[in-house]
């Protein structure tokens, strides 16, 4: 290894169901609010909003893995960057059949409750989410 790649930090990346990566990393590309960001060894502290999309995990090694977060927030801190997520799941384990259907039915679902302000946000938001699944799993193919 060369001294750019020795470098490493911890990353912790955690969904309600599950602990997704606890490891020792070279690099993570996380899809911030504001855009997406990478996060390197002794980087500024830095706390930001997590919006849907890929999340890119970089091994000492070089080697990569990917995954769907559909929001959350990050935490950059002491070497360690923690990802607290809505939602997380690897990109192998989305059906884009099963999305395809649960969008339309959103769709029909936000016609049908157009007077109930906030179901129609709720929906919306799902909405986004299952939109950013199918872009995420279609940029990786």
């Amino acid at each position: 290894m060369d001294k750019l790649t020795d470098k490493t930090f911890q990353f912790e990346l955690v969904s309600p169901e599950q602990v997704l990566a606890s490891e020792q990393v070279y690099m993570v590309e996380i899809p911030g609010e504001a855009g997406n960001f990478g996060v390197l060894a002794d980087h500024a502290p830095l706390l930001a909003a997590v919006r849907p999309g890929i999340v890119t995990i970089t091994a000492p090694d070089m080697s990569q893995k990917t995954l769907f977060v559909a929001g959350g927030f990050a935490d950059v801190n002491n070497n360690v960057c923690s990802l607290l997520a809505e939602e997380a799941l690897p990109l192998s384990d989305i059906d884009t059949a099963a999305l395809d259907k649960e969008m339309a039915d959103l769709k029909d679902d936000i016609v049908f409750a157009k007077d109930d302000q906030q179901k129609v946000q709720r929906l919306q938001r799902r909405v986004a989410v299952v939109e950013a699944k199918l872009y995420a799993v279609r940029q990786a193919a």
